[in-house]
């Protein structure tokens, strides 16, 4: 299994930084961000500062050597799916064939709302990116690409150079129904936020899809995450996870982290990705971050 590392993009830049080249030292195996313009108005702080995604990738790529450095997940109701195609292509180039392409159909309403992007109802959202899948594959991939959708029209769309990687692997994030079945028609990777035994029947879904489909749903890697909080004792963790509420979480010593990451892997995780959300700045992230890798992840490498 790989252990990867989020890191915060509402903390300063400066914060940022020092916790990769923590991970990047340390043996994490990559370094993910997300891609909003400020933070959910459910979070309760809307003037909070959010670094933009594709700034901060690209410092990023310079900063490090050997981490996979990754989106959780490029919204693509405002990141055009030709531009964004070219911006990868172009990152995979500078980080030395790095780059794991994290895409999503968009939910965030307040950042839509105050910037004047449409975000649609669902159903919208899914086919859009599905159309977004197929510019993205096209130009990444192929000679010319033409798209003729209800969303998106690229007419013989050419882009060069193409990707370091052979097939740069895109990563879905999503855990409806139908979203799923875009995920098995057209990801390299998925992931949600998880408990295992959520994991597992979403998986499940997934799997389904792809018998459908005719693909062997091996070929799709599955990563997960949820809150993380490393304690020196169990015995306010239940608690801890419960005041999480709808968010999925995890606390406990090294022992108790361990079941829940067997239990993950049991349900078929490849990969758990851990968010510096509740692990403080500066030393004291530092420490719960050396305990995850040096005291949990050697039982599953």
């Amino acid at each position: 299994m790989r252990f990867s590392y989020w890191a915060n993009l509402g903390n300063p830049w400066t914060d940022v930084l020092d916790g990769v080249r923590h991970a990047e030292a340390t043996g994490w195996d990559g370094v993910y961000v997300a891609d909003h313009f400020m933070p959910d108005d459910a979070l309760g702080a809307p003037d909070a500062p959010m670094l933009e995604a594709t700034a901060a990738l690209g410092a990023l790529a310079t900063a490090t050597e050997r981490v996979r450095l990754a989106t959780l997940v490029f919204g693509i109701t405002y990141r055009h799916p030709a531009v964004l195609a070219n911006w990868a292509a172009t990152f995979d180039h500078v980080s030395g064939g790095r780059l794991l392409l994290g895409l999503g159909a968009g939910w965030q309403e307040n950042e839509h709302e105050q910037y004047g992007i449409r975000l649609g109802p669902p159903g919208e959202r899914i086919d859009r990116f599905a159309e977004a899948l197929q510019v993205i594959r096209g130009l990444l991939e192929d000679e010319s690409t033409t798209v003729d959708g209800e969303h998106y029209t690229v007419t013989g769309a050419r882009s060069f150079p193409k990707p370091v990687q052979d097939r740069l692997p895109i990563l879905v994030g999503g855990k409806g129904d139908r979203m799923l079945g875009v995920v098995a028609r057209y990801a390299d990777e998925w992931n949600m936020w998880s408990t295992p035994e959520m994991l597992a029947e979403r998986r499940a879904v997934l799997d389904a899809h792809c018998e459908r489909l005719g693909r062997d749903p091996a070929s799709i890697a599955t990563s997960t995450q949820a809150l993380t909080f490393v304690l020196d004792d169990d015995s306010g963790a239940d608690d801890l996870e419960a005041a999480m509420g709808l968010r999925p979480a995890m606390a406990g010593t090294p022992a108790r982290l361990t079941e829940r990451v067997a239990a993950w892997r049991d349900a078929g995780v490849d990969e758990v990705i851990v968010p510096d959300f509740t692990l403080g700045t500066g030393a004291p992230r530092a420490d719960a971050l050396d305990t995850i890798i040096e005291q949990v992840a050697p039982e599953f490498r």
